[in-house]
């Protein structure tokens, strides 16, 4: 195993979420040469208040693409961990592409200030200052599905990090002339709300975090073994299904997509995609082809991340949700979590789309700013000193 493809080259672990979490040898620490790249919207909270929640998950899931696409191009599509938050995301990259990834999000962030009017913090942090620190990132690699595999990190050294980068950001001022040619290849953003699969139930954002450094992965196996025990298993809890699928056909919709990938405006741009999502129902529904990309969605969409925390969208019903949240406070009157959670009538998803058979993943997040109304609960409680999250 090299260094730059230490993450590449784990081992693909198809235990059960709960007990990969509760065996730490299938765990290993993330090299200290290594580097934590964080990227997040500045006043997220201000801007989803002003019903601007789509924006932001279009520009956190915007460098994302950035990234992948800058990887593809330069790096023969290198695998790294990444996770979406809704309004930003957090990379552990190799430390020799480092400087050229934060150069490329900071050559995004201008394009976004400029397109969209909200700032991006972008920043990065070496793992081995936050080892130093006291912390720690152990990460393992974890089969979803046969076509989905996520990083799974415990400890709390991204935490930290995304603590000290988003301190220190400086929001610099931005000039057209220095924008250098963007790759946003592939960002769709088509989808209308997707109600949850079955009509009596709800759309449950949860954000369930540990300060624990050594039993994390204990805990958090606790935690999942109660989601599975009150909602079942991820396929029975996804919170999408492909019978709920509706394109935004509205013009409003690919002018914002124009604008947040190309940065102008392009009347060919907007007659082709516009023509392509008004034939976008006739393809899913009768060809073989648009069949299997809708069934495949559901298995390449984002809504579980373990990124030192526990992030999910998740679809259960009323009852279910007071059960799990009635245990979740018993294990935090414990100390042993602090969490936040917002529910919603539906969730909203946005895209990243090579091809329309494998290559291709979906970013989900509540509706009314799902994760970040989450967090704002979660760091509520934390100002109130509940749970075991002291110094983290």
């Amino acid at each position: 195993m090299s260094d730059h493809t230490f993450y590449q080259d784990l081992t693909v672990r198809t235990n059960n979420l709960s007990k990969l979490l509760g065996k730490e040898k299938l765990f290993t620490p993330v090299p200290a040469e290594w580097q934590i790249i964080v990227i997040d919207v500045l006043g997220s909270t201000q801007a989803v208040a002003a019903g601007r929640h789509h924006a932001v998950n279009l520009a956190a899931t915007g460098g994302i693409i950035t990234v992948l696409n800058w990887l593809k191009a330069k790096k023969n599509g290198l695998v790294i961990p990444y996770f979406f938050g809704g309004d930003g995301a957090t990379f552990i990259v190799p430390a020799d592409i480092s400087t050229d990834l934060v150069a490329t999000l900071d050559n995004y962030r201008r394009h976004i200030k400029q397109q969209m009017d909200l700032v991006l913090r972008v920043g990065a942090l070496g793992v081995d200052k936050v080892y130093a620190g006291g912390t720690t990132i152990r990460i393992s690699r974890a089969a979803l599905n046969p076509l989905y595999i996520i990083p799974v990190v415990l400890g709390n050294g991204l935490k930290e990090a995304e603590t000290q980068i988003k301190a220190t950001f400086v929001d610099e001022e931005v000039r057209a002339t220095e924008l250098a040619e963007l790759d946003l290849a592939g960002m769709e953003c088509r989808w209308d709300e997707i109600a949850p699969p079955r009509d009596a139930e709800q759309i449950l954002v949860l954000l369930v975090s540990s300060g624990e450094d050594v039993l994390q992965g204990q805990i958090y196996g606790e935690v999942i073994d109660r989601i599975d025990r009150i909602f079942g298993n991820l396929k029975h809890r996804r919170p999408i299904g492909s019978n709920r699928f509706r394109l935004n056909l509205g013009l409003m919709n690919l002018a914002n997509e124009m604008y947040a990938s190309l940065g102008r405006f392009s009347f060919r741009y907007l007659l082709r995609n516009w023509i392509a999502t008004l034939y976008g129902p006739w393809y899913f529904r009768r060809t073989d082809a648009g069949k299997n990309y809708l069934a495949k969605i559901t298995q390449l969409t984002d809504s579980l991340m373990f990124d030192g925390n526990i992030n999910t969208v998740i679809s259960g019903t009323a009852a279910q949700i007071r059960e799990l949240t009635t245990d979740l406070k018993k294990l935090e009157q414990e100390g042993k979590i602090v969490f936040g959670f917002h529910v919603t009538h539906a969730s909203v998803m946005s895209c990243y789309v090579r091809d329309h058979d494998e290559d291709h993943v979906h970013f989900l997040d509540g509706t009314e700013g799902g994760y970040t109304s989450a967090a704002r609960m979660f760091k509520r409680k934390l100002r109130e000193g509940k749970g075991g999250i002291a110094g983290v």
